[in-house]
Parts: C-alpha cells; sequence; structure tokens
C-alpha cells in the first residue's frame, strides 16, 4: 500500500472533533483567570491560540485537498466544536480587554454555526451520544461570547442578541437529551461528560446574561427570571456531576482519545460556570465550590494533553497510510 506523503497524512490526520482541543484549554484558561491565577492562564491561553490557528490552518488545507471530506465531516455534530473552540477562545481574550478580538471571533464563529447548523440537522441520527450535545454547547457558545462583550463594550443591544442563542440552546439540550443513549455513559470515550457540560455552558450562559443586564440595565422583566433560572441551572448542572464521578469509577477509560477533550471542558466549564453563576446572584458558596473545583481542571488538563502527544508520537512514527490521527478517532 502506498504512504501518504507528509503533507497528506497531516492533513487526513485532524479529525472533526478536534476543536475539542480549543474549547478544552480555552475553558481551562478562563477558570484559571477567574481564580486570579493569571500566569498559568495566559500559558495556557497562548497554547490554545496557537492549536487554534494550526487547525484552521490544516483544516483549511484539507478543504483544498478533500472537498468530500470536508463536505462529509461538516454533517457531524463534532465539527460544531470548531464554534465553540472558537467563541471560548473570543471570551478569553475578551477577558483580556481584547473585545476587538471577541468580536472579530465573534462573527467567525457566528458565520461557522449557520453553515454547519442545516448540514448537522439534515444528517442527525437517534439515539443520541454524547458528542451529539454539541449542538447545544455551539450554540450557548454564541451567547457567552456576545453577551460577555456587551459590558465592555457598553452594548445593551448584545444582552439582548444572547438571549436568543441561549434559549435555542436549551431547546436543543431539551431535543439532543431526551433522545440520549444512557449506556453511553459506560461506553462513551470522553464524550458522555458533555452531559455535564452543555448543562454547565447553558448555566454561564445564563450567568452571563444576567451579570449582562444588571450593568447595562437590560431585559429589566427578565432580570429576576435570569438569575432564578442561573440558580435552577447551577443545581442540574451540579447535581449530574456526581453521576459522572461514579460512572468514571466504575468505569474507567484510561486509553487516549480525541473525545477525551470533551472531559476536559465540562471540568472547566464546571469551575467558570460556578464563579459566573455566584457573583450574578451574590451567592458565596458557588464561587467556595469554583475555588475547588478549578484544580481538577488543572488536573485533568495535562493528563489528557500528554495522551494527545504519546497518540501522535506512535501515529506519526508509523506513518501508515491510512489510520486515525494524533488526535484519536474522529467520531
Amino acid at each position: 500500500m502506498q504512504r501518504l506523503r507528509p503533507v497528506e497524512r497531516l492533513l487526513s490526520a485532524i479529525p472533526p472533533a478536534s476543536g475539542a482541543v480549543v474549547m478544552g484549554t480555552g475553558i481551562v484558561s478562563v477558570a484559571l483567570s477567574l481564580d486570579h491565577r493569571e500566569l498559568l492562564s495566559r500559558i495556557l491561553l497562548v497554547a490554545c491560540a496557537v492549536v487554534w490557528i494550526a487547525l484552521g490552518l490544516l483544516l483549511g488545507g484539507r478543504a483544498a485537498f478533500d472537498r468530500p471530506r470536508v463536505r462529509r465531516e461538516a454533517r457531524s455534530p463534532a465539527a460544531l466544536t470548531g464554534v465553540a473552540g472558537t467563541s471560548v477562545l473570543g471570551t478569553r481574550l475578551t477577558m483580556l480587554g481584547w473585545s476587538w478580538a471577541g468580536i472579530a471571533l465573534l462573527a467567525v464563529a457566528a458565520c461557522i454555526w449557520l453553515a454547519l447548523l442545516a448540514p448537522v440537522l439534515g444528517n442527525w441520527t437517534v439515539p443520541t451520544v454524547g458528542g451529539s450535545l454539541v449542538l447545544t454547547v455551539s450554540t450557548q457558545s454564541l451567547a457567552v461570547l456576545a453577551a460577555a462583550l456587551a459590558v465592555p463594550e457598553r452594548a445593551g443591544w448584545l444582552v439582548d442578541v444572547a438571549l436568543a442563542p441561549f434559549l435555542l440552546g436549551l431547546g436543543f439540550y431539551a431535543f439532543v437529551i431526551a433522545r440520549f443513549d444512557l449506556r453511553q455513559l459506560f461506553v462513551g470515550r470522553g464524550d458522555h461528560w458533555i452531559t455535564g457540560g452543555a448543562l454547565a455552558i447553558s448555566t454561564l450562559a445564563a450567568g452571563k446574561l444576567t451579570l449582562g443586564a444588571q450593568a447595562l440595565h437590560q431585559l429589566t422583566g427578565l432580570a429576576g427570571t435570569l438569575k432564578t433560572v442561573s440558580l435552577v441551572l447551577w443545581a442540574l448542572t451540579i447535581a449530574w456531576l456526581p453521576v459522572l464521578l461514579a460512572v468514571e469509577l466504575l468505569r474507567p477509560r484510561l486509553d487516549y482519545d480525541v473525545r477525551r477533550w470533551s472531559t476536559v471542558f465540562p471540568v472547566g466549564m464546571y469551575t467558570v460556570c460556578s464563579f459566573v453563576v455566584g457573583a450574578a446572584t451574590g451567592t458565596a458558596a458557588l464561587t467556595d465550590f469554583a475555588r475547588v473545583w478549578v484544580w481538577a481542571g488543572v488536573g485533568v488538563w495535562p493528563v489528557v494533553f500528554a495522551g494527545m502527544l504519546r497518540r501522535g508520537w506512535r501515529l506519526w512514527g508509523a506513518q501508515p497510510a491510512s489510520r486515525p490521527g494524533p488526535l484519536g478517532s474522529s467520531a
């Protein structure tokens, strides 16, 4: 069998779920920043930005060399990790005061989301798995970034705009979870954690909307409702965490898979949503939890990152004609 040339192997090695690397790295960076661990946060931010740029170039190259595969992968919810990763990076840069970057990345993320939504929904399969919930995550990530930009830009209209993807994201969560195969909690390769991560980013979006409404005097008739929704969503999110931890202990999945980044993301998101909802509702217990849980994300990220490097080294050294990429399975 003829071996692929190095460039072709590199382009074929990137699975559609690779945006989860940006999602997981970016959200842990956000969590560390909220905990005032700025040096660690910025180190991960640099890593997040480098991976985002690299993936953008590689996926752009694939579009030029293998358009049929690009069209095929665009039908998978995994492709929407690119939307969520772009939005998470934009949110972190906005926290640095780089609103111009946040605005640009919001525009990019929204365009990708609009381009992918129809093919993903048009090729929907049931029962759903953890990766199916990226539909919710990507939609809520737009709400989070729009709401994050609203306050520094003094753009109250962005709070109104963010409300639409927030509500749509909640609808998508109900749509997906009603068709979810519970066996995935025991056989999923890491993406089963998105059952909690999608709830957590919905909680974060509600908290960001609450803070934006309070600061800019927007959605005045809904301010109290948003605060209540934030707390209810946080309670549901936290209630699901023991389930995820229990199945992880009962059914350890120690081999690396790209879907393990879909574990890193929810772990970090639990911290971020707790910090934000704690600030939005004035509930100190939530921020106390976040200051402890942040270290879970700090601990999980290097383990998964090391697994990705080991997998990449083994697969690249083998130089196969056709193998899953260094990030793992494309599912």
